[in-house]
C-alpha cells in the first residue's frame, strides 16, 4: 500500500508533519479530514508501490472495496450568488460541532437535498479531495464566492480559525441580505401603486371615455375645455397609444445600455450624488457597505491596503469608488486611514472624527463597527421616509387625476343640460 508525507494542521492551529497509509491521495485527504487534520502538504513517498492490476474475472475482490458515490457535477446545475449564505451556515453549523472543513463540506455533498447547494458542495468537495485548500476550491465558483469571501477564508485557514471567521462572515452577509430585504420592501408598495394607478388610467382612457363621447356627441353642444382635453388624450391613446409605448420601450432600453456603460454609469451616479434627497440616501449606503466590508475584513486580519481594495468592489456608485481608489492610493504613500478616507468625500465629518480616535487607540475595527451600526438604522429610516413620500406622491397624484375626471365629466353632463334646455 502506498506511504504519504503529509504537513497538516489541527483544530488549534498546531502543524505536525508524519507519514500514513492509503489505497490512494484522495483516500490519504480522507483520513487527514476524520483526524480533524487540514493538509497543507501530500506527498507519495513510494510512488513505485502501486497496488497490482486486477484480472478480468476477480470481480468479487473489486467489489470488497467501496466506491465512493460521485459528487453532484455543479455544472449540471445553474449556481448564483444566492447560495453562498446557505453553504455558509451550514458549514458553519457542521464546523461548530467539532467536523474539519473539509468532513463538513463531504458530509454536506451527501446529505443536503436542495439541488443547487448539494452540487455546489459536490464540486468543492471534489477539488478538496483532490488537495486543493477550502479557499481555493471556493475561488473555483466566482459567481458564488466573491473574492473577498474567498480572501477572508484563505486567511482563516492561514491562522487556523475557519469556524470563528465563518461566524464573522455569516454576520456581515445577513446584515447585507437584509439591507437588500428591506430595499425591495421598501419599493414594492409604491410600484404597486404605480401599477394600479396606470392601469385605471389607461383603462378609462381607452374603454370608458370613448363610450362617453359617443353619448356628448349624440347630445350636441359644445363641451367644456376639460372634457375636449380628456377626448383629446382618449383619441391620443387609441391612435398613437402602440407608438408612444413602443418609443417609451425603446427610450428605456437606450438609457439602460448607456447607464451599463462605464462613462453613462459614472456620469448617472454623479446626476444622483447632486439629486436633494437621493444624494444623501447613496452616501449613507456608500458609508455603510465601507464600514461593515472593512470591518469584517481587518477583523479577520486581512492587510490595510488588501482590505481596502476588496472594499472598493463593494461599492457601488462609481463617483465613490473613484475618490475610494484615491484614497488606497494615499494609504499606499504612508498617508493614515483616516486622513486618507476623509479626502473621498464619502465620510462625513462626524465620522472621520470617530475613525480617527478609533485609529489612535487602536481600536479602528470597533469604531468601524459602531459606524456601521449607526449608518445601518440610518438607511433604514430613509427607506422608510422616501417610501411613505413616494407612496403619499402616488396616492396624491391618483387623488388628483380622479377629480379632475369627475370634474370634466360633471362639467360636460351639466353644460349639455343646460344647452338642451335652451
Amino acid at each position: 500500500m502506498p506511504k504519504f508525507t503529509y504537513t497538516a494542521r489541527d483544530r488549534q492551529g498546531a502543524t505536525s508533519s508524519a507519514t500514513l497509509e492509503a489505497p490512494s491521495r484522495r483516500d490519504a485527504l480522507r483520513l487527514l479530514a476524520a483526524r480533524g487534520l487540514t493538509p497543507l502538504r501530500l506527498d507519495e513517498s513510494n510512488a513505485a508501490a502501486k497496488a497490482p492490476a486486477r484480472k478480468p474475472g476477480s470481480a468479487k475482490s473489486a467489489s470488497a472495496q467501496p466506491v465512493p458515490e460521485p459528487p453532484v457535477a455543479a455544472s449540471a446545475v445553474k449556481l448564483r450568488s444566492r447560495e453562498r449564505l446557505p453553504f455558509l451556515q451550514a458549514l458553519h453549523d457542521l464546523t461548530s460541532s467539532g467536523l474539519s472543513a473539509g468532513e463538513a463540506v463531504r458530509l454536506l455533498s451527501v446529505r443536503l437535498k436542495e439541488p443547487a447547494l448539494r452540487a455546489l458542495c459536490g464540486g468543492l468537495w471534489e477539488r478538496l479531495s483532490e488537495g486543493a485548500p477550502l479557499s481555493r476550491a471556493m475561488a473555483a465558483y466566482p459567481h458564488v464566492f466573491d473574492a473577498s469571501s474567498v480572501n477572508l477564508i484563505a486567511a482563516a485557514e492561514a491562522t487556523g480559525s475557519i469556524n470563528s471567521t465563518l461566524g464573522r462572515l455569516i454576520e456581515h452577509l445577513t446584515e447585507v441580505r437584509e439591507l437588500r430585504r428591506q430595499l425591495l420592501n421598501a419599493m414594492a408598495y409604491p410600484l404597486f401603486m404605480m401599477c394600479v394607478a396606470g392601469g385605471v388610467i389607461i383603462l378609462f382612457l381607452t374603454y370608458l371615455l370613448p363610450k362617453l363621447q359617443v353619448l356628448f356627441t349624440s347630445l350636441g353642444g359644445r363641451l367644456p375645455f376639460s372634457t375636449q382635453l380628456l377626448i383629446g388624450a382618449s383619441d391620443l391613446a387609441l391612435h398613437y397609444g402602440i407608438f408612444l409605448v413602443i418609443g417609451a420601450v425603446f427610450f428605456l432600453a437606450s438609457a439602460w445600455r448607456w447607464r451599463a456603460s462605464e462613462a453613462g454609469r459614472a456620469a448617472s451616479d454623479a446626476w444622483l450624488l447632486r439629486l436633494p434627497v437621493v444624494g444623501s440616501f447613496v452616501t449613507a449606503q456608500t458609508v455603510l457597505a465601507i464600514s461593515q466590508t472593512l470591518s469584517v475584513l481587518l477583523e479577520n486580519g486581512i492587510t490595510t491596503v488588501e482590505a481596502l481594495k476588496m472594499t472598493e468592489r463593494q461599492i457601488d456608485n462609481r463617483v465613490h469608488r473613484a475618490a475610494f481608489a484615491d484614497a488606497i492610493d494615499r494609504v499606499m504613500e504612508g498617508e493614515s486611514l483616516s486622513l486618507a478616507l476623509g479626502h473621498t468625500g464619502c465620510f462625513p465629518d462626524l465620522v472621520i472624527d470617530r475613525l480617527t480616535v478609533g485609529e489612535n487607540t487602536g481600536n479602528i475595527v470597533p469604531s468601524l463597527k459602531d459606524i456601521a451600526r449607526n449608518y445601518q438604522a440610518r438607511v433604514s429610516q430613509q427607506l422608510q421616509g422616501m417610501t411613505r413620500v413616494f407612496a403619499s406622491a402616488m396616492l396624491l397624484a391618483v387623488f388628483v387625476f380622479v377629480g379632475f375626471l369627475a370634474f370634466a365629466i360633471f362639467s360636460a353632463v351639466l353644460q349639455l343640460s343646460a344647452s338642451f334646455k335652451l
